[in-house]
């Protein structure tokens, strides 16, 4: 297994990054919150997990050990593979999906997109002993409106790691949440490409 990798970010997508490892570049896939910690041209260290099929190598890649760890534990429920984990990942903090599955709360966990009710219900019965605790209480004990928008800093930051400005992300951002209406927040990944979406019209 590939514990981590070590190099300089090449280049950064929706929902990749190409670091640059004594001159290999390798692809990981990483939820948009972790790519929101990337810049290209930095020096970084990614925790990552290989999973390896038949006809693919694929290197996933986190923000931390913690989320690394979750990711792995998702895939031991049935029917959970590494994309349906990455997704769960990308919708909700290490610490949300412990909070969801402890509780047994079905509708935090159909939010992913790929999870329907009996999904979330096989999840949260195969994994309630396994993900354990939430770690620490930090984000419990955050103020609501503190933790309500950070979907704002992750696309911006990902719509300036793919080479716009800092001006044209905070307008696509802005743009984003004005149709948002107070409704359900879709995925940070789905955001992003609204986002660019705006940013490609004439």
């Amino acid at each position: 297994m590939i514990a981590f990798v070590s190099g300089k970010v090449a280049a950064a997508g929706p929902d990749h990054a190409v670091v640059d490892v004594g001159g290999v570049g390798l692809t990981l896939q990483c939820t948009p919150a972790t790519l929101a910690g990337l810049r290209v041209g930095e020096q970084v260290t990614v925790p990552t997990s290989l999973v390896v099929r038949e006809d693919s190598l694929t290197l996933f890649g986190f923000a931390d050990d913690d989320e690394r760890a979750v990711f792995e534990l998702l895939q031991t429920a049935s029917g959970v593979g590494p994309r349906l984990a990455l997704a769960m990942l990308a919708v909700h903090s290490p610490n949300a999906l412990r909070r969801a599955v402890a509780a047994g709360d079905v509708a935090a966990l159909t939010k992913v997109p790929g999870i329907g009710k009996k999904g979330a219900q096989r999840i949260v019965l195969e994994l309630k002993d396994r993900l354990g605790a939430p770690s620490g209480e930090e984000e419990a004990a955050a103020p609501a409106p503190a933790r309500a928008e950070p979907w704002r800093t992750q696309v911006q930051t990902g719509l300036i790691n793919l080479g716009w400005s800092a001006r044209e992300a905070e307008a696509a951002v802005e743009a984003v949440a004005a149709e948002l209406d107070g409704g359900p927040l879709p995925p940070v990944s789905a955001l992003l490409k609204s986002a660019l979406r705006k940013l490609s019209k004439p």
